[in-house]
């Protein structure tokens, strides 16, 4: 049996809002949206994607799956996400060399140092 990873689901107040914010930090394009979902993916045949689906509640805790992201330079890229509209948070990860960042729902994140050598 073979499986091909497809997408991760988001349980989002607003899915187009919290969607299209993602779709803007990662530069993805849109490959559905309606009122009760929205999905990205890199690009519109490629995968694994995002897909974002309405639940009328809020989040109450520490999300139990994140994403993280390795970018080329940490700074720049946490000083973009957060005038972006992400949020620093403090979930406990003390003095890491990652930077734990909320989406507009509250989801938290990561950006990553550099790779070790």
């Amino acid at each position: 049996m073979a499986l091909e990873w497809e997408q991760v689901i988001v349980h989002s107040e607003d899915p187009v809002a919290l969607g299209q914010w993602w779709a803007e930090a990662l530069g993805w394009v849109v490959v559905h949206s309606s009122d009760e979902e929205f999905e990205i993916r890199p690009a519109p045949d490629r995968l694994p994607g995002l897909d974002f689906v309405r639940l009328d509640e809020s989040k109450k805790a520490k999300s139990r799956l994140h994403l993280d992201f390795r970018p080329d330079d940490q700074d720049a890229e946490v000083a973009r996400l957060v005038a972006h509209g992400a949020q620093r948070v403090d979930i406990g990860q003390g003095d890491q060399p990652w930077v734990v960042l909320a989406d507009p729902e509250g989801n938290e994140f990561c950006v990553l140092g550099p790779r070790r050598q």
